[in-house]
Parts: C-alpha cells; sequence; structure tokens
C-alpha cells in the first residue's frame, strides 16, 4: 500500500525539473547555452554530481509503502470485512535499501567503528566475576558515524535527513518565488497605490522578528498532524495521501515569512526596467502592460531569482537546524540534522562527549550547502551574457 506524503510533491517537483533542464539541454536554446556554460567549471560538475546524490537519496526516501501484515503461516492478515490489514508503518525505497544500517541497531551509544559500547555496563565473567567493562556490540565495525542514544546508527539517521534538508530548502523556496515576484512586480510597476500597499505590507512583515511568526504559526497550524513515524488512519486520505504534514506547514510559513528581501530586489530592479528604451517603445508599438510585464519584465528579474534562491536555499535549510534546535522545527520521529544537533547538546555535556551525532549532522549539511552555493554561482554566471561572452 503507497503512503504519500504532501511533502513527497515537494520532492517530485525538483526531481522533474531536474530533469526537465536535463532533457531541454539536448535541444538548441538556452537551456543548452547554459549546461556549455556549466561543463566547462569542472568544480560546478562535482557540485553538480553531489547535489545529483543528494536528490537521488531524496527520491528513494519519498517513495514509501506500506506492508501487509502477516501471520505465523506467512498468509496475509484480514478484518472482519475480508479486507487486508497493513502494517502502520511505512517503509521507503532507501529504508529497504539500507536494512542492515536500520535494522542493526545497538542498545546505546557506540563510537565510530568500534566493536564495543560506548557505556560501561555491570558483566559477570565465564569464572563467576562481576565487573563493569564496556560489552561488545551486537554488529562490531558496522557503524561507520556510530550509535545514538538508543543504539540507532547514525549515518543512517543522516542519510534520512537529506530528505528533510531538501523539502525544507526547496519547498519554502519555491512558496517566496511567486509571493516576491508577484508583489514586488505590481509595487515596480504600477507604482501608487499598489507601491504603497505593498511596501507597508513588506516592511510590516520584515519589522516582526521572523521567529516569533514561525513559532506562532507552528503552534496554530503544526502542532497536530503527521509527524513523522507511524502513519495514522485519521492522517490519512483514502489510506494514501496524508496532507496534513507538520514539515509541510513549516514550508510553508517558512517561505510566507521569507518573501520580504526578494520582494524588496524585484520592485527595485522593476523600477529601473520599466524606464528602460525597450520596454517604452514596446508601450508605444502597442503592447498591453501584462504583455510588457511577461515578455520584459519578468525575464529580466531571472538573474535575482536565481541568485536568491540558492542562498535562501542554503540559509532555509540551516535554519531547519535552528527551528529543531529550539524545539519548534519538525517532528521528533522525523529524521533531521536539526534534531541530531539538538540531541548532542546534551551529548557533548557529558562524560565522555559524544561527538560523532554532531559531526554526522555537519558533515552532512557542509556536503550539501558548499556545492549548492558553488553550482548556483556557475549557472548565475552562465545566465549572464556579460560574463559569457567576456
Amino acid at each position: 500500500m503507497p503512503v504519500i506524503l504532501s511533502t513527497d510533491l515537494i520532492v517530485y517537483f525538483v526531481v522533474s525539473a531536474a530533469l526537465y533542464f536535463g532533457l531541454s539541454a539536448r535541444n538548441d536554446g538556452r537551456a543548452r547555452e547554459v549546461w556549455f556554460e556549466i561543463r566547462k567549471n569542472k568544480l560546478a560538475l562535482a557540485s553538480m554530481c553531489v547535489l545529483c546524490l543528494y536528490g537521488a537519496a531524496a527520491m528513494a526516501d519519498s517513495i514509501r509503502f506500506r506492508d501487509a501484515l502477516v501471520d505465523e503461516k506467512g498468509a496475509p492478515v484480514v478484518s472482519s470485512d475480508g479486507a487486508v490489514l497493513y502494517s502502520p508503518q511505512p517503509l521507503s525505497l532507501l529504508d529497504r535499501a539500507l536494512p542492515g544500517m536500520r535494522g542493526n541497531s545497538e542498545k546505546t551509544y557506540s563510537a565510530p567503528f568500534s566493536d564495543r559500547l560506548f557505556v560501561k555496563e555491570t558483566m559477570e565473567t565465564p569464572d563467576g566475576r562481576v565487573v563493569r567493562d564496556y560489552p561488545l556490540l551486537k554488529h562490531p565495525h558496522d557503524h561507520a558515524l556510530g550509535t545514538d542514544r538508543i543504539g540507532a546508527d547514525i549515518l543512517f539517521t543522516a542519510l534520512k535527513g537529506v530528505r528533510t534538508a531538501i523539502v525544507i530548502g526547496t519547498g519554502a523556496t519555491v512558496v517566496i518565488i511567486p509571493f516576491a515576484i508577484f508583489f514586488g512586480v505590481i509595487a515596480g510597476y504600477f507604482g501608487g497605490f499598489a507601491d504603497d500597499a505593498v511596501q507597508y505590507v513588506y516592511t510590516t512583515l520584515a519589522s516582526i522578528p521572523g521567529v516569533l511568526l514561525i513559532v506562532s504559526f507552528m503552534l496554530l497550524f503544526g502542532s497536530r498532524g503527521y509527524q513523522g513515524g507511524v502513519v495514522a488512519a485519521k492522517d490519512a486520505v483514502l489510506a494514501v495521501f496524508v496532507p496534513n504534514d507538520r514539515l509541510f506547514w513549516l514550508c510553508l510559513i517558512l517561505g510566507i515569512t521569507s518573501w520580504t528581501d526578494l520582494c524588496r530586489l524585484i520592485r527595485g530592479e522593476t523600477l529601473k526596467l520599466r524606464e528602460m528604451d525597450y520596454v517604452q517603445a514596446s508601450l508605444a508599438f502597442g503592447s498591453s502592460r501584462m504583455r510588457v510585464i511577461y515578455t520584459h519584465i519578468v525575464p529580466n528579474l531571472m538573474h535575482l531569482v536565481l541568485i536568491t534562491f540558492v542562498l535562501q536555499f542554503s540559509g532555509l535549510v540551516l535554519a531547519e537546524s535552528v527551528l529543531s534546535y529550539i524545539g519548534i522545527g519538525v517532528g521528533p520521529q522525523t529524521a533531521s540534522w536539526g534534531n541530531m544537533i539538538n540531541a548532542s547538546r546534551l551529548e557533548l555535556s557529558r562524560e565522555p562527549v559524544v561527538w560523532w551525532n554532531l559531526l554526522g549532522a555537519f558533515v552532512f549539511m557542509f556536503a550539501l550547502v558548499l556545492p549548492a552555493n558553488v553550482f548556483g554561482d556557475a549557472v548565475r554566471d552562465a545566465l549572464d551574457p556579460r560574463l559569457r561572452n567576456r
């Protein structure tokens, strides 16, 4: 039985957009020119490969199924009306591809590549003596980044956090861009009352601390619904689609509270573009205002949108970590780098220090944010005709 979360649609959209760009690059056009420019930059190509790996991991973790329950004889368990009963715990393709990491849990903490637990226990030796020592692991040397407090593999948890980071970074940015383009162009092109109204709205929003807005919205909309783990019957529509996802509300709220900076930039650029000669000439030849906006204004704003997309993506990935750290991010059962950092807060204060939880989150976060910035700069340069001609 498949299970589709509302945030899965964001991952599907991102992967579809990447595939569309790849197919468009095979034909003559702007995408092909951009691809030829990117191919000259080896660092950008390496960054693109890293981003593709992250995207593949997020996609694999966004396709999930619930297995049918079986009895001791292996026959499916059915209800009184003859319907097959399914497990409430959906497993994604990533879960099924890494059964060892998912299932090889320990009792508690263990260091990377260790063969013993990180805490001592009272044990009885073969000769009958009672001693306190570090017991052997059930799966020695199998945990490349160690295990956490409940014995789960840190590397597997970090891999599961990739989907959360991709959803937050792209989902919130997808919300930001339409808001910013619509209100920024309206304010900059038409001016007058529309400009005053839009400026009043984004100035008011920008004057309120973003954390307070996010906390208020999350308490109103994100306190219920699916928060990771088991899918309850009340959360699923037609037993397949889960619309009320805490991670989805977090994306929406981050987008609504973060569009003001891009809107201000677009408004200023639109004020400049509307006075350009080719815009005035188009109006003189009888083009409508909507056609001028669609043909001349919006396409010349895409460089601002692209730069903001990359910067916002990186910032939102880091913002999720901060929000989860203070307890208003994703649910505790949702794997995320923010929850890993929040867990390491107490682990770093214990003796001996458990450092590998923080290391796993840091390495995966750094390996996503840095390639995203490098690749975004390469695409921006490829779209800039002045740099391309130079």
